[in-house]
């Protein structure tokens, strides 16, 4: 019976990582991102990559996160206290049974697309509510339809943007705005349109995707290059 009972408590965990899995991906997040984290945070392994800042700055997200690590850290204890006891407990097993297709009918319903629709207007009109706008993440912010982008593009060694004038290099006609220019660890914002790029700078932008592609191709390619550079090295 014991044996029983922590083969249906793990059954009841996957129902729970995969309900999780379902609400971070109607936050917006990635499939399998979502996953990723998700196990993550419930088995608290804590991976620190870029990835798990999308968790850390969407409040939704945060909140999802600590009940995984919770449910995570007394799913452990649950399990230490049932291994040890195995021989010697009374399992109510009809209980677990009930609480486990509990949360498998949870799973269905939130595998539905029509009330995956409905989650994501609700949490989107949620978000615009309740939390100001610094704790809202860039898409929430920024995106208001797919073509749209913030980057950041890196002037290259060998740019033609260098020695450029940046008021010159971004038209005011296109929908390309410069946020900021990162020159080494100094970040300049006032007036960085008079500035003349220098070789090293990083520029943050916003703006029409296709505008930004057409303007920067070759800076994008050189950074594409370097980054698949990088892949391969770490790959060696």
């Amino acid at each position: 019976m014991g044996f029983l009972f922590i083969l249906i408590y793990f059954v009841l965990i996957f129902i729970v990582l995969e309900i999780a899995v379902m609400l971070l991906v109607v936050t917006g997040l990635d499939h399998e991102i979502a996953r990723f984290q998700a196990v993550s945070m419930l088995t608290s392994t804590g991976f620190t990559t870029k990835e798990s800042e999308l968790i850390l700055r969407h409040p939704v997200r945060r909140k999802i996160g600590v009940f995984l690590i919770l449910f995570g850290v007394f799913s452990l204890a649950v399990m230490i206290s049932t291994l040890s006891n195995v021989l010697a407990q009374s399992f109510r097993v009809p209980q677990l049974i009930g609480v486990t297709l509990g949360f498998g009918l949870v799973l269905l319903v939130t595998k539905n697309k029509r009330i995956v629709n409905s989650l994501k207007r609700r949490f989107h009109k949620h978000l615009k509510q309740e939390f100001e706008l610094h704790e809202l993440p860039i898409e929430e912010v920024l995106y208001f339809t797919g073509s749209d982008l913030f980057t950041r593009i890196s002037i290259c060694k060998g740019s033609a943007m260098a020695g450029r004038g940046l008021r010159d290099v971004c038209c005011p006609k296109e929908d390309i705005n410069v946020l900021f220019v990162q020159r080494g660890e100094t970040k300049i914002r006032s007036g960085c349109l008079q500035l003349a790029l220098q070789e090293g700078d990083i520029l943050f932008v916003y703006g029409d995707k296709e505008a930004i592609e057409r303007r920067f191709r070759g800076e994008l390619d050189a950074m594409r290059q370097e980054e698949g550079n990088e892949k391969h090295v770490t790959e060696l």
